[in-house]
C-alpha cells in the first residue's frame, strides 16, 4: 500500500505510547489520521501536535466505536488502515495463598473478563467495523487490495510470566484470529497482520523503578534495552507496505524470551 494523503488510517489507544508513535510515523508520511482514546485532554493535544483527528472512543462500547468510526470518516474519508493499540493488563496468579494470612485467593473472575473485553473482544469490535467500511472502498492497483487491520499482541501471547493468564490468553487470542481473519477477507483484498512486542517504553513501563528498568533492559539478549515505540511504528509501516505481508504474527523482542517470573 502506497502511504500518502490518499489514505486515512484509525488507530486505537493512540494517544500514547504505540499507538502515538504509529501515528507520528503515518503523518509524517502525509496519511490522514483519527485517533481513539479515552483521555481527551491529551489525546486532543497529541492530535493538534500532530495534525490528526482525536475521537473519544471506549472501544469497549459497540455504540462509541461505532460512532467514532463515523466521526473519523466524515474528516477523514474511509480508512483503509486499522491499528488496534489500545489494551491493558493486571497481574495476579490464578489462585494461591496470602503470604501474610495464608488466606487462599483466586484470581477476580471481574479482572479477567475486563482485560479481555478490552485486549481482545473490542480488538475484534474495531477490525469488524473498520472491514465494513474497506469493503465499501475500490480495490487499488496492482494486486486488489483494500485495506489492511493490524493487532497488537505481546510476546506474552507464547511466554506468559507468573499471573499472566488473563493478559496473555486475551493477546493469544489476538495472534489466534489474524490467519482466520485473513482467510475471511482474501477474497476482498484486506490483509490482517499482528505485532508481538516485546519489552517496550511505553508510558505504564517507563512508570517502575528505574532498577526494575534496568534488571528488564538486561535481560534482553541483545541490543540489552527495552524497545522504542519508533521501532514498533518502523515494522507497523513495513506491514502496511508491503502487500504480501498477510497472516503473519511476528514478534519484535530482541531476543528476548520471557522467565516465568
Amino acid at each position: 500500500m502506497q502511504l500518502d494523503s490518499s489514505v486515512s488510517a484509525v488507530i486505537t489507544g493512540g494517544a500514547s505510547g504505540l499507538g502515538a508513535a504509529t501515528a507520528i510515523a503515518l503523518r509524517a508520511l502525509g496519511v490522514k489520521v483519527a485517533l481513539f482514546d479515552i483521555n481527551v485532554e491529551k489525546g486532543e493535544a497529541f492530535a493538534r501536535e500532530i495534525g490528526a483527528t482525536f475521537v473519544k472512543v471506549d472501544v469497549t462500547s459497540d455504540a462509541e466505536v461505532d460512532a467514532g468510526f463515523a466521526t473519523a470518516r466524515a474528516a477523514n474519508g474511509q480508512e483503509r488502515i486499522m491499528v488496534n493499540c489500545a489494551g491493558r493488563g493486571k497481574s495476579a496468579k490464578t489462585a494461591g495463598r496470602d503470604k501474610a494470612t495464608g488466606e487462599i485467593k483466586r484470581y477476580p473472575m471481574e479482572w479477567y473478563n475486563a482485560i479481555i473485553q478490552l485486549n481482545l473482544v473490542a480488538s475484534f469490535r474495531c477490525a469488524s467495523a473498520s472491514a465494513a467500511g474497506m469493503l465499501t472502498l475500490p480495490a487499488m492497483e496492482p494486486d486488489g487490495e483494500r485495506g489492511l487491520i493490524l493487532f497488537t499482541s505481546s510476546v506474552a501471547a507464547q511466554d506468559g510470566q507468573m499471573g499472566q493468564c488473563a493478559y496473555s490468553s486475551s493477546k493469544a487470542g489476538l495472534v489466534g484470529m489474524t490467519i482466520t481473519l485473513a482467510r475471511d477477507f482474501m477474497s476482498e483484498g484486506i490483509r490482517v497482520n499482528t505485532i508481538l512486542p516485546g519489552i517496550f517504553e511505553t508510558p505504564l513501563m517507563l512508570g517502575a523503578q528505574p532498577k526494575v528498568l534496568e534488571a528488564l533492559a538486561a535481560s534482553v539478549p541483545f541490543p540489552k534495552r527495552l524497545g522504542r515505540p519508533p521501532e514498533y511504528a518502523s515494522l507497523a509501516l513495513e506491514m502496511m507496505r508491503n502487500v504480501y505481508f498477510n497472516g503473519e504474527s511476528v514478534r519484535l523482542d530482541g531476543a528476548i524470551r520471557m522467565a516465568p517470573r
